[in-house]
């Protein structure tokens, strides 16, 4: 299996893997599948086996499941785990009813959070988006007291603007960015991107196939109870004409010997040595394939390719990532 390299989680951050591992899809979100927990905690074991230290979840994957999960494959090594750990989404069911950024409401959080992983400190703590019902210089402002107390080692923020970066930053320094990209979703290069280089905070960077889309085993139209057919992206003649662009991502796929899911894994990495590919696996036969991933270059010639034919703007349609 491919080494994972390290890397520098912003400029004064720790040394984490360049891989992280995204865990959200071993709990039941957004109503999907109960997944087995026996394979998911032996994915989580196997991923730290192979250098992958950088763990994705949030308080309200599944309920708290998700961190129970991530809780009984850390046992017995602790040291061995970078855990990153979103917060302040509201779900009944799998009904999103908003956000609870509230100083108090984080610190109920973070002690729930705290058990149910069965840690003392956080290493990673972040919102999962920031909206305008609290005022940012409190949320941010709770998390540098939970950080002085201990409960927290590192800030994190994500899915906000770059002049939210700002300001965040400028209440705490934040050590990362948890942000949707892909060679699908690239917005975000005009203004959010340079912010964070800029600013020294390094980038973790989910979606990268685009909600399957960049897998290249997508076809059209999609089953009647695809979570997919609810962004208009993957509706109607938008999901023709993007499946027809990703044509040229499988054929270059071919040619290099890769999965298009392993060269868009791939297109993220390259972007920059501060920016992490957030992968999200449930299975372990899943991790030799995208490790692979890692070690995967391009010549200039195939980035022009690929950056050209996926201009931004190019893919039709939005997802989630623009609520």
């Amino acid at each position: 299996m491919t080494a994972i390299k390290k890397m520098a989680l912003g400029n004064n951050g720790p040394l984490v893997s360049k891989l992280g591992l995204g865990c959200m899809r071993m709990s039941p979100v957004w109503g999907g599948p109960v997944r087995d927990e026996n394979e998911s905690i032996a994915t989580i074991q196997a991923a730290l086996d192979n250098g992958i230290n950088f763990l994705n979840t949030g308080d309200f994957y599944g309920s708290g499941h998700n961190e129970l999960l991530v809780g009984k494959a850390i046992k017995g090594r602790r040291d061995d785990a970078f855990i990153s750990v979103k917060f302040g989404a509201i779900f009944y069911g799998a009904h999103w009813l908003g956000l609870d950024l509230r100083p108090m409401a984080i610190k109920n959080f973070i002690n729930y959070s705290l058990v149910r992983l069965g840690i003392d400190t956080i290493d990673l703590y972040q919102p999962c988006r920031l909206d305008n019902s609290v005022p940012v210089e409190d949320v941010i402002g709770t998390i540098a007291d939970l950080i002085k107390e201990g409960k927290v080692r590192y800030l994190g923020v994500s899915e906000i603007t770059a002049d939210q970066l700002r300001k965040a930053n400028s209440v705490y320094p934040v050590t990362a960015l948890e942000i949707g990209y892909s060679l699908a979703d690239r917005q975000i290069e005009s203004d959010l991107l340079p912010t964070a280089k800029a600013l020294g905070i390094g980038v973790v960077a989910f979606a990268n196939t685009a909600e399957g889309l960049l897998t290249g085993e997508m076809s059209a139209p999609l089953a009647a109870d695809s979570y997919q057919n609810h962004f208009p992206r993957f509706q109607g003649e938008n999901l023709v004409r993007n499946l027809e662009k990703v044509e040229l991502l499988k054929q270059l796929a071919k040619a290099k010997g890769f999965t298009p899911t392993q060269l868009a894994i791939a297109w993220v990495n390259a972007q920059g040595d501060h920016i992490m590919p957030l992968v999200s696996m449930s299975r372990r036969s899943r991790l030799p394939e995208n490790t692979q991933a890692m070690g995967i270059t391009f010549t200039p010639d195939e980035l022009n390719a690929l950056n050209t034919h996926f201009a931004p703007g190019a893919i039709l349609g939005g997802t989630y990532l623009q609520r």
